[in-house]
């Protein structure tokens, strides 16, 4: 077993990473937390769907950038390290979110208004494609080879506490501080602009975390050559991997979260602040089972986990969709959203290192980040506007099938994955 060299300042390493996550998230889930408020105020008066869907469009068109930011940081990561691509993540992150914080509303500057909107998920879209895939690198390669899991889980950790700050922040507008028609005017800007000077701050954090391991070493053996046509070579199965699993963690991942709150409101009744209450509830039940199931599969593999989530979603996400729409109370929600979440973390608290674990450093980034944002880019950015569609057409139900048939994708390709847990190196080289 080789040896494995540690950070020299660990804690800021992991608190970089880590953090530095959450704000990204935090940032990129604002913008869905809050499109309940700001619909109206990019584009044209008119039916309420129909506002929603214009902002589901844009969130969809956030994510087309994802893989172009997947290819361009997984590279930057592999070639020149994964605290430099860290580092420009989260610059091009605050830069969206400035824009939008500051962008001028369709009453005054007509059709600029929701172009402005774009531009800035775009931005953002580029920071997250490279991001996810970074991120899992960097967590995954400074943890001991037998807590991979473990310390990998805190990705997952600190993304879904980005979502949960996003709805924490507007359930505390709503109760606490600002009406409804003042959220609607100018309290969503607040949000942004929060999300700004959280960046700035992770930024210099950032800049004085330490490389890891596997790079200095691979560097100090004479980089291999990376790059896309080195990856599609020489990994192509893990590739096709990586892609058919994200099928299934994506849609359902934003099925359950990003999407619940709409549907909570839209579909179960709930009033806007209720719908938030519940969501951000049951986040936190979400977020505290992260490291204990992804210290289990250190213990018991990684396989055991993903059958659980494929199987159980395969099985539930029909009947719970339907409860969830049928619910008489918050109670009752909130439970039937932490089976939910229960269910889907057989894959979340494992995503980052069951991916990293498939390929050796000099395409590791890449590997990990560009095959997931494409499977983004297709299925994850379209899941709340796929399920709008439905809802607007009168066939609402076809979207918790459609989720089903993604996880059974992710299922089959479960099937041809090997179980990497019982290597006893580092991740594969």
């Amino acid at each position: 077993m080789q040896a494995q060299s540690s950070p020299r300042r660990p804690i800021r390493s992991v608190i970089g990473g880590s953090l530095g996550n959450l704000v990204e998230w935090y940032d990129w889930y604002i913008y869905s937390a809050f499109s309940l408020y700001f619909a109206q105020s990019f584009f044209p008066a008119s039916d309420p769907t129909a506002q929603l869907l214009s902002t589901s469009v844009v969130f969809a068109i956030g994510f087309l950038m994802r893989p172009l930011g997947g290819w361009l940081l997984g590279m930057l990561a592999d070639r020149y390290g994964r605290k430099s691509a860290l580092t420009w993540s989260i610059t091009l992150m605050c830069a969206g979110s400035l824009i939008i914080t500051c962008a001028p509303t369709y009453a005054t500057i007509g059709i600029w208004a929701p172009i402005l909107l774009t531009f800035a998920r775009m931005a953002q879209g580029l920071s997250l494609g490279g991001e996810f895939g970074t991120a899992a690198t960097y967590l995954t390669e400074i943890a001991p080879p037998d807590k991979r899991g473990f310390w990998s889980s805190f990705q997952y950790v600190t993304l879904i506490a980005g979502q949960l700050l996003a709805l924490g922040l507007l359930v505390t507008l709503q109760f606490f501080f600002l009406t409804e028609a003042q959220l609607e005017v100018w309290g969503w800007r607040l949000a942004f602009a929060t999300g700004a000077i959280l960046a700035i701050s992770v930024f210099w954090l950032r800049r004085g975390i330490d490389e890891t391991p596997d790079f200095v070493e691979e560097s100090d053996r004479g980089r291999r050559k990376g790059g896309l046509m080195t990856l599609l070579r020489e990994r192509p199965k893990q590739v096709a991997l990586v892609f058919g699993l994200s099928i299934g963690s994506n849609v359902s991942f934003y099925a359950f979260t990003t999407y619940m709150q709409k549907y909570l409101v839209g579909s179960a009744g709930f009033a806007k602040d209720k719908a938030s209450l519940i969501c951000s509830a049951a986040l936190i039940f979400y977020i505290v089972i992260q490291p204990m199931l992804g210290a289990l599969s250190d213990k018991a593999g990684r396989k055991p986990l993903l059958y659980w989530c494929w199987i159980g979603g395969i099985v539930g996400t029909v009947p719970l969709f339907t409860a969830l729409g049928r619910a008489d109370g918050m109670v009752e929600a909130f439970l039937l959203l932490c089976v939910a979440y229960l269910i889907i973390s057989g894959s979340s608290a494992t995503s980052a290192v069951v991916k990293a674990e498939l390929f050796p450093p000099h395409i590791r980034a890449l590997g990990v980040g560009l095959p997931y944002a494409v499977s983004q880019a297709i299925f994850g950015g379209t899941a709340e506007s796929v399920a709008l569609g439905f809802k607007s057409a009168g066939m609402e139900s076809a979207f918790f099938w459609y989720v089903t048939g993604c996880m059974g994708v992710a299922l089959v390709t479960t099937l041809f994955l090997p179980e990497t847990r019982w290597q006893t190196a580092r991740p594969a080289r």
